[in-house]
């Protein structure tokens, strides 16, 4: 007769990363917004082993590179990673004919790159679940505090590396990722602006409406917590 499994036999399950610190937290949580604006370039493809399966990034946006087609808005990641302490390598390439651009390359060394997924997947995670969390009633006074600067993060991101997409009478954002424009709409409610959300073109756009939600909207993003205010205006 078969003896029956012990507990050291069963297969253990992946131990959950402990949650960041506010600080970490909010830092992390804008990279993985500022990656969700943009897709990750495709790399080239490792070789796989016969009967093994190409392991998937825990994050889908968190590959070893990124790239921006604004400088302000690969500054910023650089400037978040850094305070995160995972280097980067920042290279620009400048193309077009009648009408120039360029394109900055942000990539991460090869012995970065696991921590560099881990902090992107919790922060987005833990971020995410602090902005679409319903209202508990007895929060802690940090969480009162830094849940609207997630919130201001997220749109920080957003206005510096998402599709502008602004008229006379609205401030809004382009974005592919549902799961961004549901946490944009909840932390302009946060912030205290009502934002709307409609599909468009192969795309959601998030708005709010031009006046005082718009002057509040950037207000909020042009204070940066964890190093004072003036750092990432976005105008």
């Amino acid at each position: 007769m078969p003896l029956e499994p012990t507990l050291l036999d069963r297969p253990r399950l992946p131990a959950t990363p402990a949650p960041l610190d506010w600080v970490t937290l909010a830092d992390a949580f804008e990279v993985a917004c500022l990656l969700r604006c943009v897709s990750a370039p495709a790399a080239p493809a490792a070789p796989v082993r016969a009967g093994r399966r190409p392991a998937a990034p825990a994050h889908p946006h968190a590959g070893p590179a990124a790239e921006f087609n604004r400088e302000d808005a690969a500054h910023r990641m650089r400037q978040l990673l850094a305070r995160l302490e995972i280097p980067v390598r920042h290279e620009v390439t400048t193309g077009g004919l009648r009408r120039r651009y360029e394109l900055h390359r942000l990539q991460v060394a090869r012995e970065h790159r696991a921590a560099y997924a881990a902090l992107v997947e919790t922060g987005w995670r833990q971020g995410r679940r602090e902005l679409l969390g319903g209202p508990a009633s007895g929060a802690s006074a940090p969480r009162r505090t830094w849940r609207p600067r997630l919130a201001a993060a997220a749109w920080r991101a957003s206005l510096l590396a998402g599709g502008r997409h602004v008229r006379r009478h609205i401030l809004g954002i382009r974005l592919t990722d549902r799961e961004l424009a549901a946490v944009l709409v909840r932390g302009a409610a946060l912030l205290e602006v009502p934002a709307l959300l409609r599909p468009g073109a192969g795309c959601f756009v998030v708005s709010v409406a031009d006046g005082p939600d718009r002057d509040r909207i950037l207000h909020s993003v042009t204070l940066d917590p964890a190093t004072g205010p003036g750092v990432a205006a976005v105008g």
